[in-house]
Parts: C-alpha cells; sequence; structure tokens
C-alpha cells in the first residue's frame, strides 16, 4: 500500500475538518463547557465545600436537655446545612424537593430514648421525612443522625464518663498522601470520551454522505485499493477524534489544574485506543446506516447510552449492582478507567494495560464488521 495517496487522504480529511467551524465547536469547545459544569458540581475545593452540604430541616418536639443536645451537634456536622423549624414547614420543605429529608423528634424522646438505651424494649420512635428522588441522600443523613444520638445519648446519661471507644480518622486515597481529589479530572475525562465518539459519528455519516453524492464510486475509478480508501479514514478520523481528547485535557491542566499523577505513556495508551476504538465505530456506523439523516439519530441515541453506562456523566458506584456488572462490556467503562487510573488516582503503567488492551480489543472488533460489511456504491 502507498502511503503517498494515503497521506493526501488524511490531509484532505483534516483541511476538511479545520475549516468547518461547526465541527471544530463541537470537538473541542463543547466538551470543555460541559466538562467545566460536570467538575464545578462534583468539586471538593474547600471553599466550595459549603455548596456540597446537605440540607436537612430538624423539629424538636421535646425540647429535652438531651433532644437540645442532638439539635446543637447535628448543626455543627459539617456535612450538613440544618434548619432548625416546625413540623409543618419541614414537611412543605420535604415536599417541595429544597431538603433530602426533615428529621422530627418527638415529645419524650430523651427520656425513652435514655430507659431504651439500658434494654427498655419501647424504644422512641425518630421519624424522618424525605424526598424518595434522593434517597441514596438520605442513607448518608441517617447514618450521620444516628452517630449523633448516640454520641448525644451516652455522653448524658453518663455525664460524660462514657466516649465512644474510638476515633475516625479519614483519608481520601488519590495519588498521593497531599494530593487531593481533582473532580474535573473526572468529568474532562468523561466529556472528552463522549465528544470522541460524536467526532467518530461524524466520520460515518460523511462516508454515508459521500456514498449518496456518488465520491465512493469516483474514488474506486481511481487506481487506489480498499484498504488505502479505509486506512484513509480511519487515519484521519483516529487524529481528529485523538485531538478532541487532548485538546479537552489540555484545558482542563491549564484552567483546572489537571494533572497525570499516573504514567504519562499510560495515559496516552489509553487515549490513543480510546481514539481507535471510537474511530472504528464510525466505520461500522457506515456500513450499518440508511439514509444519513437517520442514522445521525440512531448513532447519537447509541452514543449517549454507552457514555452513560460508562461512567462517563457520574461513577459507577452509584449504579445498582447487576448494572456495574453489565457496564464492563461497554467500551467507554474501560476508557474511563484507564484515564481515570492514570490521572488522579495516580496508577502506574500496568494498571493501564488491561483497558488499553480492551480498548484495541473493541477497534479490532469494530474493524474488522466494517470492512467486511462495507458497500462500496450506494444501492
Amino acid at each position: 500500500m502507498s502511503l503517498t495517496p494515503l497521506v493526501a487522504m488524511v490531509a484532505k480529511d483534516l483541511r476538511l475538518f479545520l475549516t468547518d467551524r461547526r465541527a471544530l465547536i463541537m470537538a473541542f469547545a463543547a466538551p470543555i463547557v460541559i466538562a467545566s459544569f460536570f467538575g464545578a458540581i462534583f468539586t471538593s475545593v474547600p471553599r466550595l465545600a459549603d455548596r456540597a452540604r446537605t440540607a436537612v430541616y430538624v423539629v424538636d418536639r421535646d425540647r429535652s436537655p438531651i433532644a437540645r443536645a442532638i439539635v446543637a451537634a447535628v448543626q455543627d456536622d459539617r456535612n450538613l446545612n440544618v434548619t432548625v423549624s416546625n413540623a409543618d414547614e419541614a414537611w412543605m420543605a420535604v415536599r417541595r424537593g429544597a431538603v433530602v429529608a426533615a428529621v422530627i423528634i418527638p415529645p419524650g424522646f430523651g427520656d425513652d430514648a435514655g430507659r431504651a438505651f439500658f434494654g427498655n424494649q419501647n424504644r422512641p420512635e425518630l421519624k424522618f421525612l424525605y424526598d424518595p428522588s434522593r434517597s441514596a441522600e438520605l442513607a448518608m443523613v441517617r447514618g450521620i443522625v444516628t452517630e449523633h444520638v448516640m454520641r448525644t445519648i451516652a455522653r448524658e446519661l453518663w455525664a460524660g464518663r462514657l466516649t465512644l471507644p474510638y476515633e475516625i480518622h479519614e483519608q481520601a486515597i488519590t495519588a498521593g498522601e497531599r494530593t487531593p481529589y481533582n473532580s474535573y479530572a473526572h468529568a474532562f475525562a468523561g466529556m472528552g470520551v463522549q465528544f470522541l465518539l460524536f467526532a467518530a459519528v461524524d466520520l460515518g455519516i460523511g462516508i454515508l454522505i459521500d456514498r449518496q453524492r456518488g465520491v465512493w464510486k469516483r474514488i474506486r475509478s481511481a487506481p487506489l485499493s480498499r484498504a488505502t480508501v479505509l486506512g484513509g479514514k480511519a487515519a484521519s478520523g483516529a487524529i481528529i477524534t485523538l485531538l478532541t481528547l487532548l485538546v479537552s485535557f489540555a484545558f482542563a491542566m491549564l484552567v483546572f489544574r489537571v494533572r497525570i499523577e499516573g504514567s504519562v505513556l499510560g495515559f496516552f495508551a489509553v487515549s490513543v485506543a480510546c481514539a481507535l476504538m471510537a474511530t472504528t465505530f464510525g466505520l461500522l456506523l457506515a456500513t450499518v446506516g440508511g439514509t444519513p439523516a437517520a442514522t445521525r439519530g440512531v448513532a447519537t441515541f447509541a452514543v449517549l447510552v454507552v457514555v452513560m453506562l460508562g461512567g462517563a456523566w457520574v461513577p459507577t458506584f452509584i449504579f445498582p449492582a447487576w448494572l456495574q456488572q453489565l457496564t464492563m462490556v461497554v467500551p467507554v467503562r474501560w476508557a474511563m478507567d484507564g484515564l481515570d487510573g492514570m490521572t488522579w488516582r495516580g496508577l502506574p503503567l500496568a494498571a493501564a494495560v488491561t483497558p488499553t488492551v480492551v480498548l484495541l480489543g473493541f477497534a479490532l472488533l469494530f474493524g474488522a464488521l466494517a470492512l467486511a460489511r462495507f458497500r462500496w456504491n450506494e444501492p
């Protein structure tokens, strides 16, 4: 296969891409804007910590010393933004979705809880009103309130002579002991992969449009092999998709201080494998698609589904267990694991091997199917 026609085809595709304003915006500006938004939502920067505090209402209908001490302890918790109110206000706040939950301390709770501490079976009821759309946050609120209730009752009953037999030490495990978690690393990886796939969709749609216009018939009349023609499209597509990902990360590094804390070689290996996977996916679209308009709609939906399942929008740990297992067959999941590992997790080169191999396996599969099914003429 002569390299001169291949290089000429790649250069032509790159020139067309760089002169297409819409393509440039979708490839570079869009992922940067959206990734910045997602990164800000999940940020752990200290000055933004107050925004992440969970809103909770507390209703003290007991007014006992124990109940007042519980309310004070909950108000001092750094994870909660507590408002003390009456029952009606708390109920309405939960109904509006303004707060995750409202904790209602019933009359007599302090005395009953003290007696129940020693085995009395008549345990008082601590009532939680909660927003069902935020059940994950409810579990956190319930755990925090339970800890403060237990600490307060023990302290009040024994006048400070009884304390919990342990202290809690929290340590975030990242690339290093002094390396904070940077949520922008995950956000830019996710949006970079998403728009990398959208660039691949444009590649496939472009081939379908060329076929409709009879471009492929003219190309076939030239002394070019099928491997040269498809290889040129694959090479230019891989360069464009790789640029989409790398430009996003370059912006994140300059503006949001994202760093490759792990292996630089591993990062580029995962990135290149991801670009090849996306490009062959675009070629496969050109072989199975019908009209360009219909194919774009189906392809866009498919990309959004695999990006969502792959954890590009939100981490996969919030998914149900069965869904987490299902995502292992989604290439985006491997791309995200590899990019996260090489950036904020700070993993060594060995951790990039499996994601890279799996992504290359998807690329080989998509490429083989595309080559076998490619139609040169419009039927």
